[in-house]
This record gives structure tokens, sequence and C-alpha cells, in this order.
């Protein structure tokens, strides 16, 4: 299952956001503070935008092994019982990206219907909503996968482990710099 091009595109979606968020608060700040100006529209756009960044970052961080999870109980079993584990969990989660999938369709579904705007921008208040369904629609993509790669044999679990990840960054360290210890 080859996702390199919705990766990218996720990618790009974040940093244009986080680039977006920060830019449009710098500007209202110096409108504010240094020309006694505000831009009403500044704090819906940004909280829009924030709206985007989560829905879209939650599925980034499970692509990349990013959320954190307590795994004591099941790095305590066996591994084929592990494995099982950690499909019935990827299943569960999947089934709960498509009951929010569904619900945020009904919901931008309404909104549409009943002809609501936003706040203070000039837009169709379903526009920038529409990235709850969409966030959770790519959410199930990526749980898909991690279905996919661990029915497969090549991932161990849902969570990744960061510990292990740490161990190995520190055996691939080749700095001889002395560090200090707090």
């Amino acid at each position: 299952m080859n996702s390199g091009w919705v990766g990218r595109i996720e990618e790009g979606l974040v940093a244009l956001l986080i680039s977006l968020m920060t830019l449009i608060t710098f500007i209202q700040v110096v409108a504010r503070y240094v020309f006694n100006y505000s831009f009403v529209w500044a704090l819906e756009l940004t909280t829009f935008l924030f709206a985007g960044l989560i829905f879209i970052g939650i599925s980034y961080g499970v692509r990349v092994g990013a959320h954190i999870g307590v795994d004591v109980l099941v790095k305590a079993l066996k591994p084929g019982t592990a494995r099982v584990v950690a499909v019935v969990a990827t299943l569960l989660c999947m089934v709960y990206a498509a009951i929010v999938f569904v619900g945020g369709w009904l919901y931008v579904s309404k909104i549409h219907d009943i002809g609501i705007l936003a706040q203070d921008l000039p837009i169709p208040a379903w526009v920038p909503r529409t990235v709850l369904p969409l966030g959770f629609a790519l959410l199930f993509f990526r749980f898909g996968q991690v279905l996919v790669r661990t029915l497969g044999g090549r991932q161990a679990g849902l969570l990744a482990d960061e510990a292990e990840d740490a161990l190995k960054l520190r055996a691939t360290d080749t700095d001889d710099t002395p560090r200090v210890r707090e």
C-alpha cells in the first residue's frame, strides 16, 4: 500500500497550516501593538487553521508513530498474543475513526444545508469544517496501513517504541563530543 504522495500532501499541509497560523498571528500582533489596529477575522481564521492542523496532524502522528501510549501489558504478552491485541486495537481505532467520520460528515452536511456563514469571515461555515470528516478519513486510512503491516508481520504493534528508537539513535550516534549529565 504505497502512500508516498499522500504523505507528501499531509506533510505539506501541516507545514502550510503552521506557517499560515504563525504569519497571521504575527501580522495581527504587529497591527495591534504597532498600528493600534486589529483584524477582526484573524482569530477565526487562525482557529480554523489550527483545527485543520489538529485533524491532519492526528493521521500524521499515526504515520510516523508519534502518538504515545502505555504498552506495558502488551510488552508482557507473548509475540503472537501481542500481535492479536495490536490487530484488535487497530480495528477498534478504525471503528472509532469511521464513527467520527460519519458524524463529522453529518455535521458538515447539516451546516451546509442550513447555510450558516462563518462569524467573521465571508465564507460558508461548512467549508473550514470539512477538515473534520477529511481528517478522520485520513486517520482511517493510516490505521488501515498499520493493520496491513501488523497482519503482514512488518509491524509489531500499534504504538512506536520510544525507548527502542532512542537506543537505536544512541547506537548510531557517531558524535564523540562528551555529554553533560544533568
